[in-house]
């Protein structure tokens, strides 16, 4: 067992963690806080009073702030999860944050270090001068692509995201249908998975969120392209994953946005699918081109793709899952990061930890 360390984990709270239904920031807390405690250190999990966890939980409001009727101004729970994190901290070793920067103000004043993963896109100019300003604080990349519109910023490491090995398992013996996961919205581009798996002759199921502000795109683009051959499921649950990406030949990953990170690519390999993955945001990162799948430009490249889909061992992706994207392995990166700053102290020069390279 390690040297126990005491953690605190700030969770936003739109979302419990886990999540009840779709909420990628929040399942990785969960998996992050699970995997901590089961490597024997002691963590406070600050997040939604109907969230479930091993470790300690610090409920901040009554439930998810996203399913609450009465939750209006959610910036309000926000700013009193911040002070109480900062009232709290001398509990701690180490104060890690994943609700973006509307913490940094009390976060500079903290005396426990601290550090704050980043889990959204950067590629926003407003970001700029706010990042300028706040050069001190710590920050964790979840993709080297990620940081790049901020290089400059004061990133101590890229730790890439992993799950539970145990929540799926390798099927070795792939079905007759290709898959789409995630969320129905413009950048994610389910549209031209569609169009792929239509000129490839191969049946498509889409298991997929659709937002209310992306309901009207849904019900004029992506509907009227649901045809024979094309299952629109609708929103799945992870036991539902199992069988979903485990049984399909490959995970369609057409998306067309600068993806921080992309779980679903990681769920699948979990499975043993491989990806099919258009070259954004962090697709080279995650996907190993001819091994655990395909990173494609276009989609004539990904036609040609899934008819070498059959070539790649599904064995093999499920193999480098466990290497590179579980939860265990997760945890490990990051408490490099923890010691590494408690070490140094709040205070000290970027630590530039790279939990895992990877070429830009």
């Amino acid at each position: 067992m390690e040297n126990c360390l005491k953690i605190a984990q700030v969770a936003p709270l739109y979302e419990s963690v886990p999540p009840k239904y779709y909420g990628g920031t929040e399942r990785v807390v969960s998996y992050l806080t699970e995997a901590l405690v089961s490597l024997g250190h002691h963590v406070t999990l600050y997040a939604s009073g109907d969230s479930a966890t091993s470790a300690k939980l610090r409920p901040i409001c009554r439930s998810a702030l996203r399913l609450d009727e009465s939750s209006i101004d959610g910036h309000a729970d926000h700013v009193l999860l911040a002070e109480t994190v900062l009232q709290e901290s001398g509990e701690f070793d180490i104060v890690h944050s994943h609700i973006d920067y509307g913490a940094y103000p009390l976060l500079r004043r903290m005396d426990t270090p601290h550090v704050t993963t980043l889990h959204g896109r950067l590629d926003i100019p407003n970001l700029q001068n706010l990042y300028r300003e706040f050069n001190d604080q710590p920050l964790i990349s979840i993709s080297n692509r990620q940081r790049l519109p901020l290089s400059w910023a004061n990133w101590q490491a890229t730790v890439y995201h992993g799950i539970p090995e145990k929540l799926y398992s390798l099927n070795e013996k792939a079905g007759r249908y290709l898959a789409f996961l995630g969320r129905i919205s413009p950048e994610k581009r389910v549209d031209d998975a569609i169009e792929v798996a239509k000129r490839a002759g191969i049946p498509l199921k889409i298991a997929a969120k659709v937002d209310k502000t992306d309901r009207e795109y849904f019900e004029a683009i992506v509907k009227p392209l649901l045809h024979k051959g094309v299952e629109f499921i609708g929103e799945i649950s992870e036991l539902e994953k199992r069988e979903f990406l485990g049984n399909a030949m490959a995970l369609l990953f057409m998306i067309d946005w600068p993806e921080p990170f992309g779980l679903a690519m990681i769920e699948s390999l979990a499975c043993g699918t491989p990806v099919i993955a258009r070259r954004r945001g962090s697709v080279p990162e995650i996907v190993d081109h001819g091994v655990t799948g395909f990173v494609v430009e276009d989609l004539d490249d990904a036609g040609k793709a899934i008819r070498q889909i059959g070539q790649l061992s599904r064995k093999r992706c499920r193999d480098v899952f466990e290497e590179r994207f579980s939860a265990t392995q997760m945890a490990r990166n990051y408490l490099a990061v923890y010691k590494k700053l408690i070490a140094a102290g709040a205070e000290s020069e970027p630590a530039n930890i790279v939990a895992e390279a990877a070429t830009l």
